[in-house]
């Protein structure tokens, strides 16, 4: 085949490329359709191993089983958790292997539960915490602070699920009575697969599961 060098050099070219990728809504709201069914799924699951049955009544919060009246919280991480904002730069971006679902029944009172993989940046905790809890936090080592200031995101948030707290109002709620525990309970208890805690001041019990990264209130 005899090709024109001259003319092939001289033509002009028009690239196309596809739009293939998703916008940010999209892709958004399509994590949430995935933890949304996922959270339902593991309730399913949960429900058939305690040998419940009974239906997820989600109309408002709390919500509750529809025959027991039972408590229901769920939690999950990906992008759409209020928590990404701390992200650190750099860190790849959210992939559906990311994503992990919880799930907690309570029988007498509302419970919360959380999941965060991400640490929360220290700036991101002096513009949300209690000036109390920021007194407190900056007075430990580092690493004691960032474990800590983590740990308190996770309570905040299953006491703003448990309460119906905006996410501001809940962050901003006074928890640094709970450091000095949170610290010695960690640091005595470091092998252990959960700690456990007592809120004196809300009557909750609190629960952390380090390897699962979770936090329950209950």
């Amino acid at each position: 085949m005899n090709i024109d060098t001259d003319k092939f050099s001289h033509i002009t070219w028009r690239y196309h490329i596809s739009n293939v990728s998703l916008s940010a809504r999209k892709i958004a709201y399509e994590q949430r359709q995935q933890q949304r069914a996922g959270v339902r799924l593991l309730l399913q699951s949960l429900l058939n191993k305690l040998d419940i049955i009974d239906s997820l009544n989600d109309v408002s919060f709390p919500y509750r089983l529809v025959n027991s009246q039972y408590y229901v919280c769920f939690s999950h991480t990906g992008a759409s958790s209020p928590n990404n904002s701390t992200q650190p730069s750099g860190k790849k971006p959210f992939n559906g292997l990311d994503n992990k679902v919880a799930v907690v029944i309570s029988c007498h009172r509302p419970a919360g539960i959380d999941i965060e993989t991400n640490n929360v940046e220290w700036r991101v905790a002096k513009r949300f915490y209690h000036i109390n809890e920021i007194a407190i936090l900056q007075a430990l080592t580092i690493t004691q602070r960032d474990t800590v200031a983590k740990l308190l995101w996770q309570i905040k948030e299953c006491f703003i699920k448990i309460y119906q707290y905006t996410l501001a109002q809940g962050l901003g709620m006074d928890y640094s009575y709970l450091i000095t525990g949170l610290v010695n309970g960690i640091e005595a208890q470091a092998q252990l697969p959960l700690l456990a805690f007592n809120d004196d001041e809300t009557k909750y019990h609190l629960a952390y599961l380090p390897e699962q990264q979770t936090v329950i209130v209950y």
